[in-house]
């Protein structure tokens, strides 16, 4: 009976311990490359002007690793890298951005991005740059 009780007891950390782990993520629980598309066409759906065109190629014909803008770690094939800046881009950051969680790099400098900055981006553990130089967010 003791024996039982200790192996629940482990069973019931473990299963904390996964759901605590798991948190973070907007929508799903465990992430890949498809998660890193999902939030990168999120974000293209919520810019709404793409004027030089620069964004015509983010669709799932093409693999997110060759979209303009992104990089992809070579260890994990991963997007690693959002670069974004000076593409004359109008619009907002949704939450699922804070889904790509191998990016190191995020570079949304000169464009007109507006709006709140969602909290989800915290969630960006290995985030080393983050600009948003001369954007309009508040908040």
């Amino acid at each position: 009976m003791e024996r039982s009780c200790f192996l629940l007891s482990i069973t019931f950390l473990l299963v904390l311990q996964l759901q605590y782990s798991s948190i973070g993520t907007v929508g799903a629980a465990q992430t890949n490359i498809t998660t890193d598309q999902f939030a990168l066409l999120a974000l293209k759906s919520h810019i709404t002007s793409d004027p030089h065109n620069i964004l015509v190629n983010w669709s799932t014909t093409t693999s997110v690793c060759n979209w303009a803008g992104v990089v992809c770690g070579a260890r994990h094939l991963r997007v690693a890298s959002l670069n974004l800046l000076y593409m004359d881009l109008t619009g907002t950051i949704p939450p699922y951005l804070g889904n790509l969680s191998f990016l190191v790099e995020l570079d949304l400098r000169n464009n007109n991005f507006h709006g709140t900055l969602p909290h989800e981006l915290s969630y960006l553990c290995r985030l080393k740059f983050i600009s948003f130089k001369f954007s309009n967010f508040m908040g």
